[in-house]
């Protein structure tokens, strides 16, 4: 059974470049070693960067032993939910993909939070109405 999205559909693909998620596989699937719950699809942008970096972070170093290019702006990326919560009480929150965003990151972000960030419309988007 394939993942879903925080819209009730099919997971879509996050980024392929740089290739993100979890597993490395252009997705935020979420399986039992992701621990930290890379679940939100965000769309970098320079003050998420920062912000990210300011708590510890740090999105933009390329790190090659983890196959982490470094992120910069307009770069899509799957971030771990508690860290894009950070950003988002603080005013800093990167715009997120729904349709790309795992269906667990409502463990720990409210669906109406991540709606309020959203970048993309869905084809069917009376399911951001209700």
């Amino acid at each position: 059974m394939s993942e879903r999205n925080v819209l009730g559909g099919d997971l879509e693909p996050c980024g392929i470049d740089p290739v993100t998620g979890f597993y490395r596989d252009g997705s935020c699937s979420c399986g039992p070693e992701d621990r930290g719950l890379h679940a939100v699809c965000a769309v970098m942008t320079d003050e998420f960067l920062a912000h990210q970096q300011a708590i510890g972070n740090d999105l933009s170093t390329p790190h090659p032993e983890w196959q982490f290019p470094g992120l910069r702006p307009g770069d899509r990326w799957c971030v771990v939910a508690v860290r894009w919560l950070q950003s988002y009480a603080e005013g800093l929150a990167a715009p997120v993909v729904l349709a790309s965003t795992n269906e667990r990151a409502l463990e720990v972000i409210p669906l109406e939070v991540l709606r309020e960030n959203a970048v993309d419309v869905p084809d069917d988007p009376s399911g951001l109405l209700g």
